[in-house]
């Protein structure tokens, strides 16, 4: 269904679709900062060359075409013969011979200069280059910008570079025109290459929307320095963070997923760790996860006695290590668990979810192989082998596995659910409706039927039909104990986002589903995807840093900082840019829709 037009809406849509699913928990993520800031995307054709003729760099392009410094294969500097006025070489005036000076004098001789030292810049004489720029500055009746700019561009090339002194002129240059783009991409160069990769983040930027994204090098540079920023930040803070849970609705979106046991049976004389672990369990039955990953650590520490507790102990252990971004550990355990006990079935299903979010596509249905082979009669595996297929876009083996998941146990509402949008992938539109209808007959008391049918007809465009959807699922969420499932609610603000344009109206959804559970990955996306849309950047830049204080693994937290550092980046400039502001809205308007 989606093509390369797809709004960013749609995608978030898709994310908040997948997420619900609890498919597997990378699948998920990889969705997790889906649309972005308007530059950050752009790309364009090359920039122009090196040095500059002062004020020619303002006037328009001649028609006939010739290659010029704005070609890759262009000279240095595209000169033009001016009126050369005499001068030793030598010869530094004072400050009372330049004083006694007219300003047409003054203004001849830096012109002359400067354009020697254009010439000795050609020939790599840079030092000798340096110092006729200097020479054109001091003689200067005013700061003119393309000389500390082109001084800048001799530090920049000599061996090695004085990258400090290119900042220094280039920020003369910009005192005296902020929107040198020449100077802009020359000190955000040299910034980069001292490691001030913000600083140099804020000027790549500014230049890229200066040349209304017509400099493919600035454009890559800022992806390039997003990536060095967000991948060193994101180092940073997982070295001292702590292991934690992700949300209430991202994790009962991941147990949910499968069936629910019976508790194992204790052994006649159980141990203290033998009893917690039934505690442990309980808890999870409860849906009360900070107490029952607490209490499985705790009987891990205190021992189990009997080996089908110890397997039941690793692999629930495990699981919560999966959740908590430590995949290592969590293969570790579950390993240990299979080994432990070969028949214990959910713990290779747990492993080939380990193996899909590391890639490793073969090892997962190996997994699910093992799986069958200690218990063909398990509808869970099924199920999450049927998942994998479908992340994978093979539908129709998803739907045979869905089919096959329901025939060994037709009470799981999601093998239901995912037979339907199964068949809606494979275009059999008119069988997954009635699917969805008698799935939601069957399961009259279940939000999830019609929270999926709803994104199904929001898909069709049929916006009344799928907000009324939501908003019954959304009655069926509040009338179960709490916490309830706020997805529903998100759905339905962006459904009403995309039917009536109401950002107001979706914005109240996404913050209700927020005060209900604050830790909502999918509501915390789109209120930073509306907050761009309207221009709101200092608000889209409060939400990615929640999205980064949320995010479970290393790439979650990576693509999190990439978007608030790309926002920060772009509020900077419209601080630093007033006048461009609205226009840079109205730019990300357009490219947002």
């Amino acid at each position: 269904m989606a093509t390369s037009s797809t709004s960013y809406f749609e995608r978030i849509q898709d994310f908040v679709a997948e997420n619900k699913k609890a498919v597997l928990i990378g699948s998920a993520a990889a969705a997790l900062a889906v649309g972005g800031v308007v530059y950050y995307a752009s790309t364009s054709r090359g920039p122009g060359g090196d040095l500059e003729k002062g004020k020619s760099r303002d006037k328009k392009k001649s028609s006939k075409k010739r290659k010029t410094v704005n070609d890759s294969d262009g000279p240095l500097l595209e000169e033009i013969k001016p009126k050369v006025v005499e001068v030793e070489e030598d010869a530094r005036l004072s400050v009372e011979e330049i004083a006694g000076m007219s300003a047409e004098e003054r203004t001849k001789l830096a012109g002359t200069l400067k354009t020697r030292g254009n010439a000795l810049y050609q020939t790599r004489k840079f030092q000798q280059a340096v110092d006729l720029y200097t020479r054109a500055i001091e003689v200067a009746t005013k700061p003119e910008p393309v000389y500390y700019s082109n001084r800048a561009a001799c530090y920049m090339n000599m061996s090695p570079p004085k990258y400090d002194l290119v900042v220094q002129d280039c920020d003369e240059a910009l005192r005296a025109d902020t929107n040198y783009v020449k100077a802009l991409n020359r000190r955000a160069n040299a910034l980069e290459a001292l490691s001030r990769n913000e600083e140099a983040l804020r000027d790549f930027t500014a230049a890229t929307i200066l040349d209304k994204f017509q400099n493919e090098s600035a454009a890559q540079a800022v992806e390039r320095v997003l990536k060095k920023i967000a991948s060193e930040k994101a180092t940073a803070i997982l070295a001292t963070r702590e292991p934690r849970l992700p949300s209430f609705t991202f994790i009962s979106a991941y147990f949910a997923a499968f069936r629910p046991r019976p508790l194992p049976t204790l052994p006649e004389n159980p141990s203290t760790g033998d009893n917690t672990l039934i505690l442990a369990l309980q808890a999870l039955e409860a849906a009360d996860y900070v107490h029952s990953v607490s209490l499985v650590n705790e009987a891990m520490e205190q021992g189990i006695s009997w080996e089908a507790g110890k397997a039941e102990a690793l692999n629930l252990r495990g699981t919560f290590k999966f959740l908590m971004g430590d995949v290592s550990g969590a293969k570790e355990d579950l390993y240990e668990s299979v080994k432990i006990l070969p028949s214990l079935t959910q713990s290779w299903v747990k492993i080939a979810s380990v193996h899909m979010e590391q890639g490793e596509g073969t090892k997962a249905f190996e997994c699910f192989e093992q799986a069958i082979k200690y218990n063909s009669e398990d509808p869970d595996i099924y199920y999450h082998r049927g998942q994998v297929l479908f992340i994978t876009n093979e539908f129709k083996e998803a739907a045979d596995n869905y089919t096959k998941s329901s025939e060994l146990d037709d009470t799981f509402v999601f093998s239901h659910i995912q037979l339907a949008v199964a068949m809606y992938k494979m275009g059999e539109l008119a069988r997954s409706m009635a699917t969805f209808r008698r799935t939601m007959t069957n399961f009259p008391h279940r939000s999830e039927p019609q929270n999926y049918y709803g994104e199904l007809l929001l898909d069709q465009q049929r916006f009344q039909d799928a907000v009324d959807k939501f908003e019954r699922a959304v009655e069926l969420e509040r009338a179960k104990p709490p916490p309830m499932n706020v997805l529903p609610l998100v759905n339905k603000g962006l459904a009403i986002y995309q039917w009536k344009q109401d950002i107001a109206a979706a914005e109240q959804c996404c913050d209700e589903a927020l005060r209900i559970d604050p830790g909502c990955e999918p509501a915390v996306a789109t209120l930073a995807q509306l907050s761009l849309q309207q221009g709101k950047i200092d608000r889209a830049v409060e939400m990615f840093e929640r999205q980064a204080e949320l995010a479970r693994s290393e790439p979650e937290l990576v693509n999190a900082l990439t978007y608030q550092y790309a926002s920060t980046a772009q509020l900077e400039f419209t601080r630093n840019y007033p006048a461009m502001a609205e226009q840079l809205a109205q730019i990300a308007r357009s490219m947002t829709m």
